[in-house]
Formats: C-alpha cells, structure tokens, sequence
C-alpha cells in the first residue's frame, strides 16, 4: 500500500469501531500439521485494556509503527528497520516513520518527510518531538488524524525504551512542537503542545514479528514469532506455498496458545521445518461459538 497521500486518506476510518489492545513480547511452540482443509472458524476473544512499552533489546535496529487493516478495522503495527546511526534513536526512528515505506504492503504511514525533525528527554519520563509543519501534509479526516499521532507516540516511546533511553516501566509521556511552538493543530484535528501518552486499544490484537516482510530464511528451521493481545488465547495459523505458476496452496496449518509475559500480552513462536520456496503466513485469533476467526495478520516470505 505504501505511503498515502492527500484526499486518498480523508475519510478512511468514518466507520471504524471502537478497538481495544496493547503489546507483549517472544513465545512457546505450537503444533502444526501438513494442510488438508481450510482453517475452522470461531469467534476473537476481547483484549485487554493496556499499552505496556517495548523492553530495552540489544539489537540496533529501529521499532517503528504503521497503521494497517485487518478486515474492516484499523491498527497500529510494528516493524524493526535499520536506519543510519548518525541520530538519537528516537529521532531516527520517527525519520524512518515519516520518509520510509512500511515492508509490508498492507501497512502505510500518513506523515511526510518532514525538513526539520528533533527530539529529546528530558527527565525520565517525558520526550519532547519538534518536527517541521510540512510533516503534515496529509488529509485525514478526524479519526485517521488521531491514530496518526498516536503512531507517533507508539514510535518515539518504543525507541526511546528499547535503546534503554528511558525506563520502560513506567509511563512516558510525549510532547509534539511545531517548529518550536505548541498549540499547532496537526492535520486540522489535533491540538498538539499537551503531554500525551499511549492511548490503549490501538495495537493490533494479532501481528507477526518476524520473518518481516519479503524476507528469506535459510531453509531448514524456521522461527516464526508473533503477538496477541490475549494471553492465553487460542490462534490458528496456515502457511501457503507459492507454485511456479503463481498459484497458492495450503502447505502447514495449525493453532497454538499465547503465552502471557509479564507485564505484557500474549506471544507466540512457530518452529517449523520447511523446504525452500516462497510462502505465505496467517494467523488470527481463534474464534468460539461457531463465529468467524478475526483480526488476521499476514506476512510473505522466502525459504531458501
């Protein structure tokens, strides 16, 4: 989908429903069998209502959120991306946000790479993001205004708690500057210059983290981690192969549980033997009472 310009976005979101959900970390094994049938159907459980920070990682690369859809509802997803080092990690961070295009085609960023973008923390708790009026050069209708700062918010307190900048366990807080002022009224919706912290239920209730996107894994063992806002809750997964034709077929179903973690949500961990070849990923919270799975998230790699 890429990033979205203009009057593409104004009125997106005039029927989304109210979400709820919040962020966890890694998970345990499921079980899994060669495809025969479709995936059965149920109904998603409720998340819950929290929206815990990132733990501080070793890795370098940075946690940015797009916004994307899973069926008619619309989230907040994550992506790790290296990024040139020369920046703090927050502002390289919101740069990737506001200038790069998501792995994921299903994802899309509503910012504009903007001319002018800084941050900073000061105490333990509060980072400051003062970014240049034409980062906003979009036009949203209200709704998809709101989850445009809060995909903001998302990126600049993950980066800052995944790079240990500041600690997770407690609640950070954002102010957003418009070339040095507050007040300004971003994308004609949002009065900015107030602290502003983590809205809850805008985190996806179901998202893969790794394989990324279009990636290739050597073949053999493949780890496939992922997310739930429910700890606890059931999810089925299906891979499809790729022909040489084009055409798609089911390769490996299965379901497995989201573990819970402290602090965080529910997480889970595929490990799968897979030959080479290119494949496809879904996975969505089970369903009970003969209602539909929902909330399907899906991911494209390579087996090599």
């Amino acid at each position: 989908m890429g990033r979205v310009r203009g009057l593409l976005l104004a009125g997106v979101l005039a029927a989304v429903p109210a979400l709820t959900g919040c962020i966890a970390e890694a998970g345990p094994a499921p079980t899994g069998t060669l495809a025969t049938n479709p995936i059965a159907t149920g109904t998603a459980q409720a998340p819950p209502t929290s929206a815990p920070l990132e733990t501080t990682q070793s890795s370098n690369k940075a946690p940015v959120y797009w916004i994307g859809r899973s069926g008619s509802d619309v989230f907040l997803y994550r992506e790790f991306r290296d990024v040139p080092d020369q920046e703090n990690p927050v502002t390289r961070a919101l740069r990737s946000m506001m200038s790069d295009k998501p792995f994921d085609p299903d994802f899309f960023t509503p910012w504009q790479n903007p001319d002018k973008l800084a941050t900073s923390i000061s105490g333990k708790d509060v980072i400051t993001v003062d970014v240049s009026e034409d980062a906003f050069n979009s036009n949203l209708d209200a709704d998809m205004a709101a989850r445009a700062i809060q995909q903001l918010v998302y990126t600049a307190t993950a980066a800052a708690a995944s790079s240990g900048l500041i600690d997770s366990g407690q609640q950070i807080r954002v102010r957003i500057l418009v070339d040095g002022h507050t007040d300004y009224m971003a994308f004609d919706h949002i009065q900015l210059g107030a602290l502003m912290t983590r809205s809850t239920g805008l985190v996806a209730p179901v998202w893969i983290i790794d394989p990324q996107e279009n990636v290739e894994v050597p073949g053999g063992s493949v780890k496939i981690t992922g997310r739930s806002t429910t700890a606890g809750g059931k999810l089925r997964w299906q891979i499809l192969r790729s022909g040489a034709d084009g055409s798609t077929e089911p390769f490996l179903t299965g379901e497995t549980t989201a573990s819970p973690e402290q602090g965080q949500a529910g997480v889970f961990t595929l490990a799968l033997t897979m030959p080479a070849g290119d494949y496809e990923l879904r996975v969505a919270q089970a369903g009970t009472g003969g209602g539909p799975d929902q909330f399907e998230d899906t991911r494209a790699f390579k087996v090599r």
